[in-house]
């Protein structure tokens, strides 16, 4: 079980969302590069970056520049995600050095599009974001719903040549009432794709229950549990790695 710590970019600085609504916002540091290195340092062995104002359409360029300092600060994998729009925006971030781009909106509006880069980066470079409510896919920075429920778009991907998914409940996103177990393991055995659970993680209880789980999730993102210092990165991996033993 992979433990991925999370940042959050909002105008340039690392915060966190309540159920993804952006006037939710809490900043928790206004430098997310020294936050990536103080991950790296833990004994993450990759992270998760999110421009939030690329999400919701908004002016991102700040966020960008940060990333692209992120990624020139740290030797572990970087996996990106938000506003990523077009070809040219996943074109752009995986020549920053981005290992990992994860799509949302753009695989619901345009599954050819995903076909196309797919062919182009390869499956470990492309992942998709499941953001569900209520059973419900979320797009456009988690205010718009979809009509296609989260275990059928999995069903929809995975026969596009997808490997991996990052399926996030909303509803416990930044909650820290325990990831949705039941619904992520349902997802990943329906569909045979590799999943990282996001959204909810509260716990090294939390981390334990989904490294127990054998279902097809492999890792998990956690971002608001570490910094309200519930847990740190060293104790979720001693806890994944008694459960190797």
């Amino acid at each position: 079980m992979l433990i991925i710590p999370a940042i959050d970019l909002r105008a340039g600085r690392c915060v966190r969302l309540t159920q993804g609504r952006k006037d939710t916002a809490k900043v928790y540091e206004d430098d997310p590069v020294e936050i990536a290195r103080t991950f790296e340092a833990a004994g993450a062995q990759m992270l998760h970056v999110v421009d939030l104002d690329g999400a919701f359409s908004e002016s991102n360029s700040r966020n960008r520049q940060v990333l692209r300092k992120i990624v020139q600060a740290i030797r572990i994998p970087v996996q990106f995600g938000g506003g990523l729009r077009l070809v040219e925006d996943v074109s752009e971030v995986i020549d920053l050095g981005v290992a990992r781009v994860v799509i949302g909106t753009l695989a619901v509006e345009s599954p050819d599009t995903i076909k196309t880069l797919l062919r182009r980066f390869g499956a470990e470079q492309i992942a998709v974001g499941i953001d569900a409510k209520e059973g419900r896919v979320m797009t456009s920075g988690w205010e718009k719903e979809e009509l296609v429920s989260a275990l059928d778009f999995a069903l929809q991907i995975a026969s596009l040549g997808v490997a991996r998914i990052i399926y996030t409940d909303v509803a416990r996103d930044g909650m820290l009432t325990g990831p949705n177990v039941e619904v992520t393991c349902a997802i990943a055995r329906a569909s045979g794709l590799k999943v990282t659970a996001s959204g909810g993680v509260a716990s090294l209880e939390d981390i334990e229950r989904l490294a127990t789980v054998d279902c097809g999730i492999d890792s998990v993102i956690v971002g608001k549990a570490l910094y309200e210092n519930r847990f740190t990165i060293q104790e979720a991996v001693e806890v994944t790695v008694r459960r190797v033993i």
